[in-house]
């Protein structure tokens, strides 16, 4: 191994990830902190901890209303996503027909687009089509967008899997339904399960393209707590933004736990 090589991966190599990383976390760490504030605003440091701004946010009808409808939104909309990803996740995985580059790019093209181009395309859509303020319309939008999350971890879990086990049902007679239920279904569920948490993460914290399309009675919470943000400068924000990032982080677990976060994030088998 060359000296540049033991460099790369010794202690200064350590030192700065550490620093990277506590860049990253402690804007984080900033922000459940001052969620225990016993103060009526946003300081650090406090003198010292209470729990009333965690109160406060259970107290506020229109943040629990806005929870609850992330939460049905981010279910819908994340079920839609892996209805659409499972077929297509096989088609594109398992045959070669015209078009099917076309179709796996179109349903990757959510990442590619910039949301502040969906939210003002979609805005304009909905009012020619007189849907605007309709949570279907919200949750096909959202289903959408979360699409390529689900369509990249089912595919992962589809490619390079052996066949002998499906063939083998099929010789023996049964059906593509069939082998495709007790076989392939729950050999790629992992992968399925995590593209399922990924795309309900990614909906729950979409605000973006929501603000855009977003009406007083389908407004989520990251949409509530940007304009909240826009008005006041109470805890309050700081607690509900705690939440979220546990709430994040309890799901990415689950993620890790159930397909591996390394599959996810650099694709790793």
């Amino acid at each position: 191994m060359s000296n540049r090589s033991i460099g790369q991966n010794g202690p200064t190599a350590l030192v700065f990830h550490t620093l990277f990383t506590a860049f990253i976390v402690a804007p984080l760490l900033v922000i459940i902190l001052v969620s225990f504030s016993d103060k009526g605003y946003i300081s650090m440091p406090f003198d010292g901890a209470s729990l009333r701004w965690y109160q406060a946010m259970l107290e506020a009808p229109e943040l629990m209303s806005a929870f609850w409808l992330s939460v049905w939104l981010g279910l819908g909309s994340a079920t839609l996503a892996t209805a659409v990803s499972v077929p297509a996740a096989i088609a594109i995985a398992r045959y070669r027909f015209i078009g099917r580059d076309a179709l796996t790019a179109l349903l990757l093209s959510p990442l590619m687009v910039p949301h502040v181009v969906l939210g003002v395309a979609f805005l304009r859509f909905f009012s020619l089509m007189g849907w605007t303020g309709s949570f279907t319309a919200l949750l096909l939008v959202h289903a959408l967008i979360v699409v390529p999350y689900s369509l990249r971890l089912t595919l992962g879990a589809i490619i390079g899997l052996d066949r002998d086990a499906e063939l083998a049902a099929r010789s023996l007679g049964a059906s593509r339904w069939i082998s495709f239920r007790r076989i392939l279904f729950p050999l790629i569920l992992p992968g399925v399960v995590g593209g399922w948490v990924l795309a309900f993460i990614q909906s729950f914290d979409e605000v973006t393209m929501t603000v855009f399309i977003a009406t007083p009675g389908t407004t989520t919470l990251p949409v509530a707590l940007y304009h909240r943000v826009a008005l006041l400068t109470d805890p309050v924000t700081t607690a509900v933004s705690t939440v979220m990032i546990v709430g994040t982080m309890a799901m990415m677990f689950i993620l890790d736990r159930v397909v591996g976060l390394d599959k996810v994030l650099i694709g790793k088998k």
